[in-house]
Formats: structure tokens, sequence, C-alpha cells
């Protein structure tokens, strides 16, 4: 190899591991504030809104969750693909951020203006919209979840990048949680539930406009400046399944987001009809989310120094307590706010971890197989998460149809009564269990410094 050749790569692998500044993650983040509050207000309140504001049954309502994400699911491994394969001026995922932006605002309004018609017609909307909704959400989180990988090939500045995304995750989900439904309720109606969306559509617009901006690629930009050789999507496909680190983050990711989708999804009723007043599920966000709050002043400085497994593994363990102090008295509104705290430290990875673990298993991949395959990573990770939260919501649907429950009445059946509880208290205890399981067998941490510098020599030798 060349001298020449040999310092171009020196050059590219310093600049792949170039911390962005502060000010760039910063608008990376602001990109995903818009994005979450769409989806905190489509995991959080759509099932209540459907069953309680529109009148669809809960079994209905549970089978649309589900195989919607199913079906998009599909999508997500395609949408992978086509980011690894995209090649413009302005990279390969922020292209997409700035295309999508609009799309997925008008879906969301949509999704959250169900006509007066038929119930059939109510049904089909509904179908058609959630969709449409998913799919355009696919669209813009492969490409933006992929940037992160693009952004800096640095362990710990792909940890920063996603501890400011995690503020601005956080800050969005409190947001929706304890202002949407008084603002939808002092408004009135379903048109309260619309106007919500409007807001949201116009925030997501501004913020992914500047995140596309303000962002830059700086991993793998030598494969957008010359022609990559194009590996078939089945070689792809079957590198990734041999990539156990991968396996491991994306069941993680299933078990996590269906446990999010019920301490979310779920809360809203066990407020309504367990303690009588919906207004308490706002004190549930902001007990839920205090510790990852509070977690957000030491999380970079401690993912430095223990790794960001062990990081996660910590916190899930404790959360796992949360559940078996709800347990001793499910009726008390002080032991569930106290149990609410605890469970919240299974929250933790999700929001400031997540993203940088499934992208570090992108170099292990390639080191394992060759193939760089960071859209496709992402993609597939991001099926977890969403048949996860299908799973999530299936179940609120499922099990509140099975105990019998009728939206917007006064007093639920007992049978109806115990699914919320069980919702909300014991299916969070065996998914918290599960969690951390699988973070325990996530060693990843320590492999991944070898094999940056493995990956490094591999270039040069080239």
């Amino acid at each position: 190899m060349s001298a020449k050749r040999a310092r171009d790569l020196t050059d590219l692998q310093v600049a792949q591991q170039e911390v962005p500044g502060h000010k760039e993650m910063l608008n990376y983040g602001l990109g995903f504030f818009g994005i979450v509050l769409i989806w905190t207000m489509v995991g959080t309140f759509l099932a209540f809104y459907y069953t309680d504001v529109v009148g669809i049954s809960a079994g209905v309502v549970g089978t649309l969750m589900l195989v919607s994400r199913l079906l998009d699911g599909v999508t997500d491994i395609g949408m992978g693909s086509i980011v690894d394969r995209t090649k413009t001026k302005h990279g390969r995922a922020r292209p997409w951020i700035l295309w999508m932006g609009i799309p997925f605002a008008v879906s969301g309004v949509l999704l959250f203006a169900v006509p007066d018609i038929s119930m059939t017609g109510k049904i089909i909307y509904a179908y058609a919209t959630y969709i449409l909704l998913i799919l355009t959400y696919t669209a813009i989180s492969i490409p933006y979840k992929t940037l992160l990988g693009l952004m800096t090939q640095d362990p710990k500045g792909r940890s920063l990048v996603n501890v400011y995304t995690g503020v601005f995750t956080m800050l969005s989900t409190i947001l929706v949680m304890t202002l949407a439904e008084p603002i939808a309720s002092a408004i009135g109606g379903g048109f309260g539930w619309t106007a919500i969306a409007i807001a949201i559509g116009v925030i997501i617009v501004v913020t992914c406009y500047t995140s596309f901006r303000s962002t830059t690629e700086r991993v793998d930009v030598q494969t957008i400046a010359k022609p990559k050789k194009v590996v078939p999507f089945k070689i792809e496909f079957k590198a990734l399944l041999t990539n156990k680190y991968w396996v491991i983050i994306t069941i993680y990711c299933v078990f996590a987001f269906t446990l999010n989708a019920l301490l979310t999804g779920a809360g809203i009723y066990y407020a309504t009809y367990i303690f009588g007043n919906s207004s308490y599920f706002s004190l549930f966000a902001l007990t839920l989310f205090l510790p990852t709050i509070i977690c957000f002043f030491f999380i970079g400085k401690l993912a430095g120094r223990f790794g960001k497994r062990n990081v996660a593994l910590f916190v899930s363990v404790i959360a796992i307590f949360g559940s078996l102090v709800k347990l001793i008295d499910p009726s008390s509104l002080t032991i569930y706010l106290i149990g609410n705290v605890i469970q919240g430290f299974g929250l933790i990875p999700i929001i400031t971890l997540l993203y940088a673990m499934i992208n570090d298993t992108t170099e292990y991949g390639e080191w394992k197989t060759g193939f760089r395959t960071a859209g496709l990573v992402n993609s597939a990770a991001s099926f977890g998460m969403k048949v996860g939260t299908g799973i999530g919501g299936g179940l609120i649907g499922w099990m509140l149809a099975f105990g019998g429950y009728r939206g917007a009445v006064a007093e639920q059946t007992a049978a109806a009564s115990q699914m919320i509880l069980a919702l909300n208290i014991h299916l969070p205890l065996l998914f918290t269990v599960l969690q951390a399981i699988l973070l325990w067998m996530y060693k990843l941490d320590k492999q991944y410094p070898r094999i940056l510098d493995e990956l490094g020599k591999r270039k040069l030798a080239k």
C-alpha cells in the first residue's frame, strides 16, 4: 500500500473517531425531541383515545396495535437496506430526516383526527392512518438512529450523543405524559387531542430541519465518494444473524419496549379506574422519569468509567423491586408512586444508552463478517422495538377486552380492574426481569476497543 493511501486511511480513522461538538450533539438530540413527541402520544394515549373518545372496542384496538406493528416491522429491514445504499452529497442518513419530516408530521395529525362516521369506517380509518404513521416513522427514525453511528466511531462520543438524545427524549416524553391529557380535557372532545397533534406536527417539521442542517456524517464517508461494492441483501441479512450481540440487543428491545408500552399505555387506565382520577397519570409520569432526570447528571461519566452495559444492568436490577413494592398495596397512591420511582430505573438504559449500544454492534458485525451494515443493524433493532411496542399495545387491548372493559364508564367490573392491575404491576415485573437477563448476556463493551483497533489495521492492510 502506498504511503499516501496509508496517510489517507489514518486521517480517515482520526475523522471517524472525532467526537462531535456539543452544539452538534445538541441539535441531533433536538431532532429526536419532535419525533418522540408524537411517538409518546401514540404509545401513551392512542389506545385510550380509541377506546374512550372514539368508542372503538378494546379488543379491536389490541389487534390493531399488534398487527400494524408486525406489518411495519418487516419494512424496517427494507428501510435499513435503503439507507445503507443511499448516496447523496448530504450523506446516507441525513437526507431522509429532511425528506420525511413533513409526511411524518401530517400522519401524526391524521391519527388523532378520527372523523365521526360509522364504527366500521372508524376502524378502517384507524388502521389506515396508524399504518401510515408507523411507515413514515420508519422512514425517518431508521436514518436518524443510523446517523448516530455515522457521526462518530468513538464509544464515549456515541455515549455522549446518546445522552443528549436521552435528555430531549425524556423532556418530550414528560411533556406529553403530564400535559397532553389535561390540555385535551380542557379543550374538550376529540378536537382536544387533534389540536395537540397539530402543535406537535409543527414542532416535528422545525426540529427535523434543524437537525438535518446541523449534523455531519464522518464514519464510512469513503463509500460516499467512491463506488461501493453492492453486497446482496441475502448475504447481509445472513451476516446480521451471526452477530450475537445484535441478536441480544434486538431481543432486549422487544422486552424493553413491551415494558415501556405497558408502563405508559396502561397507566392512564390505572389512574382513571383504580384511583378514580385520570389527572393522577401526570404524577405517574413524573415519578417514573425521576431516576432518569437525576441520572442525566452522571450517566456520561458512569458509562465512561464502568461501561454502558454495566450501568444498564445495574439500574435494571434495581427496577425489579419497583413492581414488588407496588404489590404491597396496589390501592395506595403513595406506595404506587414509590414503586414507580424504583421502576423508573429500568427506563434509564432505554433513554440514555440503548442507541449507542445498538450502533456498537455495527463494528462487531463488521469485525466478524467483513460487512458494515449500519442501516440494517438499526432497522432490525427498530423491528424489535416495534414488535415490543406492538405486543405491549396488543396486551393492553386484549386483556382489557378479556376482563370485559367498557370505555368511558364510571366504574369497571372486578375482572376488568384485575386486568388493569396485571397490566401495570404483574407483567412489568416479568419483563423487567427478562430485560436484566439479556443485559447480563451483552458483553460487547470489553471487546470493543480491540475490535476498533483490528478494523483499523485491516483497512491499513488493504
